[in-house]
């Protein structure tokens, strides 16, 4: 099952739900102000990472500006109840299944989500496309 970790003013959230739905895709959808993160979703999303807590941090957003501490120094605790407690600091949306991780919506890396004879069908099109081509 796709879990879609969202909130409702972000446009990247809004792209990754209609994808979702016009590709058929079941999915639960879960809004992380109004239902925080729980401390195993956090360690659920940061195992399937590559970079950890880089990838889910939104460096961008007000709440990481107005931090008055070094991120870096935190224990993995004061991170993971730092997530909870200010939810703007993670990036969205966040998608993922039991193997796959995306944060923020890639037109692209999204498709890694269908399923896997839906991605064949479509890479032979690419190649019948292509062949007509020349």
């Amino acid at each position: 099952m796709i879990t879609l970790y969202s909130s409702p003013s972000c446009t990247s959230c809004r792209k990754a739900r209609a994808w979702l739905e016009e590709h058929n895709l079941e999915y639960v959808e879960k809004n992380i102000f109004h239902e925080p993160l729980t401390t195993n979703e956090i360690k659920k999303i940061l195992s399937l990472t590559e970079e950890g807590t880089e990838e889910i941090i939104s460096f961008r957003s007000q709440a990481y500006q107005e931090l008055d501490c070094d991120i870096e120094e935190l224990t993995m605790k004061e991170l993971l109840d730092l997530f909870q407690q200010t939810p703007s600091l993670i990036r969205r949306p966040i998608i993922m299944d039991d193997r796959r991780l995306q944060i923020g919506y890639n037109e692209e890396e999204i498709r890694c989500f269908l399923p896997r004879d839906v991605r064949k069908v479509e890479l032979a099109e690419i190649h019948k496309q292509l062949s007509v081509g020349f």
